[in-house]
């Protein structure tokens, strides 16, 4: 009987666990879809990136309903109490990178006319750097490897920085021209979007590292986000 009850406990451990890999499969694929329809301006794969949001929102409220109901049951302790409450904390961290990746596809809507394809490549390469983020960190988390999570989390500066260089072009562009001003505010937009979900993946690396080792990473994170400091000279024009 005892043996019985803790297969059981094991395989709900597991079924959560496989919840959390469905759920991050579908904000990554949102995520890449996102970075494709912005890259192409396919409004059409925007729309349905939109319309797809609520399958992630419906795992968030599966998996977090599924570990209430087991640490009121099971009484977990230590490590299994860990990685129940990392999978609610994960899985609220993919619910926004689907969140994000819904606002980059709206502001693919919203944009019209012709942009400037450095901006956009460059919009591109750092969704591709955020989305090889996401990626790893689901990968530690399979695997259960802290070292790649800690990786994973030493690794956010790098966006802040292709943020960072970004902001500076768009609001360039702005005071070049004040035609410029709607189409580069929809793409700050979706750069800052993209610097969240590195966030994200940053927090969600995070969690994995607790939940392997038992402790929280003790340094400070790397953080190089200074566009709330950017000063704009408008006498450069």
């Amino acid at each position: 009987m005892t043996e019985h009850i803790v297969s059981a406990y094991e395989e709900e451990l597991a079924g959560l666990a496989r919840k959390i890999a469905q759920m991050g499969g579908l904000a990554e694929e949102a995520f890449a879809d996102a970075i494709d329809a912005l890259q192409k301006r396919d409004t059409d794969l925007a729309q349905r990136i939109v319309d797809n949001d609520k399958q992630i929102d419906v795992f968030e409220r599966v998996i977090e309903e599924q570990a209430v109901t087991m640490i009121a049951r099971r009484q977990p302790m230590a490590r299994d109490l860990r990685e129940i409450m990392v999978a609610i904390r994960i899985a609220s961290d993919l619910e926004r990178i689907g969140d994000l990746a819904k606002n980059i596809a709206k502001r693919t809507m919203a944009l019209d006319g012709t942009h400037p394809m450095k901006i956009i490549h460059g919009l591109s390469h750092m969704g591709r750097r955020s989305l090889e983020q996401v990626k790893n960190v689901l990968d530690a988390y399979s695997h259960r490897d802290a070292d790649k999570a800690k990786d994973v989390w030493a690794s956010d500066e790098e966006i802040d920085d292709l943020y960072n260089s970004l902001f500076r072009e768009l609001l360039t562009y702005m005071m070049e021209d004040p035609r410029n001003i709607s189409m580069c505010t929809h793409l700050l937009f979706g750069a800052k979007n993209i610097e969240r979900i590195g966030d994200h993946a940053t927090n969600v690396a995070e969690n994995v590292y607790y939940m392997v080792r038992g402790e929280n990473l003790t340094d400070e994170r790397p953080k190089g986000d200074v566009t709330s400091t950017t000063q704009v000279d408008y006498s450069a024009k």
